[in-house]
């Protein structure tokens, strides 16, 4: 567990910005859109949803990616619960995730169930959503999971301003926890981030980003 909580400044009223990392928590364009670019069709998702699928995440942040994640679960029409464990050193209040995912109509009503349940940490049954959120270094508790992904948010805040969660060995770690033909997507396309990926055994794809964005980094676990 950590007793670090994440320090807020707030842009525009509405854009939550990380004052450890002096980096925003979503796309000053379209957060969604972004993170159903970046994250779900980077990871060829929902196409690839079966029964009990896993997702893991680094950095939980405001939860968008889970609640976009969720939606297109139950939209797909998928049956059972969605698995998601997300890693995350400096949790959000409640009532500032709540602040934050009023940008967001889109997943409302999802980001209600959520918030309705939600105690910052830990894991949260939502029914078709089996939420867990491991608080700590994700360089300390990502090898200790016992887990292994089907696909993976990689979305710390840039390599830039958040080095630690992007180095070579956890970047090994991710792929320790990665499932036979499993998958991993990030906005950056950082070069040491993707090469840290190729070394740990992923076949590594640079594919147009999102927005202002001109690249992102696929990668899918040989």
């Amino acid at each position: 567990m950590t007793d670090q909580q994440a320090r807020l400044s707030w842009r525009d009223g509405m854009l939550p910005v990380s004052d450890q990392f002096d980096d925003p928590y979503f796309s000053l364009q379209n957060g969604l859109l972004e993170t159903e670019h970046v994250f779900l069709a980077g990871n060829d998702l929902p196409a690839r949803f079966t029964p009990g699928f896993q997702i893991a995440e680094l950095g939980f942040g405001t939860g968008l990616n889970m609640l976009a994640a969720w939606r297109a679960w139950e939209e797909s029409g998928q049956s059972g619960a969605l698995r998601f464990t997300s890693f995350e050193a400096f949790p959000m209040a409640p009532a500032d995730m709540m602040r934050a995912l009023e940008a967001f109509p889109a997943v409302g009503p999802w980001a209600e169930r959520f918030l309705a349940q939600w105690q910052g940490g830990g894991s949260c049954d939502l029914g078709t959503l089996q939420l867990e959120v491991i608080l700590g270094d994700a360089r300390e508790t990502l090898p200790a999971w016992a887990g292994q992904a089907q696909a993976w948010f990689l979305d710390g805040f840039s390599p830039a301003k958040n080095p630690e969660l992007w180095q070579e060995d956890l970047m090994q770690a991710v792929a320790d926890h990665t499932s036979t033909d499993g998958t991993a997507a990030t906005y950056t396309a950082a070069g040491f981030v993707r090469r840290g990926l190729e070394a740990a055994g992923f076949q590594v794809e640079r594919t147009p980003g999102f927005g202002r964005k001109r690249h992102m980094t696929k990668a899918r676990k040989v």
